[in-house]
């Protein structure tokens, strides 16, 4: 009989967050299969508030990796129909309604999502510093995709200048990705090296650090003939299901 092989290291690894309440990392879902209520609050809808919960959805969608189930609501006590559209065009999944559901229905934990400095019930505070956008804003047209991925660049600790650089920076990134999955798609798919998907993995443990997990993919993009281009494929598909870039959208598109 064969031995065993152990586990990838990456099977370990366990999703933590920074708790704004004492600075420090904790287990963001620290019974296994529990359920986790993560509950976004904003104010009323702006550019800050749909950055709250763009970083409320990758939350949900690390849990989810990990096999956490997930309840997501929302608290919005103004323009609630007008943050459902935006975060909806951007590609963040639909939030059920705190004010209808209530609390204490069993969640093995409760992650709170809220602005800089911002106070809620009890539970893990996940904060986000606010976006400073361009005097202008952003320009109408602006494809959505290409401002998730502008919000998604930058610690969401940070204050963000959203400039007209950054979106440019963006759009071309987000283009450039598009094309290059399309053409690996054409050559025979090879499996994520264990290497990459520790370190994508890795990345969005540690305090949800998307930034680090665009840095791995940037990588994987240059990494010459040493990667072969299904695995570059595969690589791009397995962190679109954390990202929700619609990486894969143009398959089929080249002649």
């Amino acid at each position: 009989m064969s031995a065993r092989r152990p586990p990838p290291a990456y099977a370990h690894l366990v999703l933590r967050i920074i708790d704004a309440r004492i600075g420090e990392l904790v287990d963001a879902a620290p019974v296994r299969r529990g359920l986790t209520r993560v509950e976004a609050h904003v104010p009323g809808f702006d550019i800050t508030a749909l950055r709250l919960l763009l970083v409320t959805d990758l939350l949900v969608r690390a849990l989810e990796l990990g096999g956490t189930p997930v309840w997501a609501l929302l608290t919005a006590p103004r323009e609630a129909a007008e943050l459902r559209a935006g975060a909806a065009a951007l590609g963040i999944r639909p939030f059920e309604d705190a004010r209808e559901i209530g609390t204490g229905l069993g969640e093995a934990q409760v992650l709170h999502v809220v602005g800089t400095g911002g106070t809620v019930p009890d539970g893990v505070r996940v904060e986000v510093a606010p976006v400073l956008p361009d005097g202008a804003g952003v320009p109408q047209g602006t494809d959505p995709t290409v401002l998730r991925l502008a919000l998604l660049g930058h610690p969401r600790g940070a204050p963000l200048h959203l400039e007209p650089t950054v979106l440019t920076d963006a759009e071309h990134t987000l283009g450039r990705w598009r094309r290059a999955v399309a053409g690996w798609a054409t050559r025979p798919s090879r499996p994520v090296p264990d290497e990459v998907r520790v370190r994508l993995r890795t990345a969005w443990e540690d305090d949800l650090d998307v930034p680090e997990v665009l840095n791995v993919l940037r990588w994987v993009e240059e990494a010459g003939p040493d990667l072969p281009e299904g695995a570059r494929f595969e690589t791009y598909a397995y962190a679109d299901r954390l990202l929700g870039l619609e990486l894969t959208r143009d398959l089929g598109t080249l002649v």
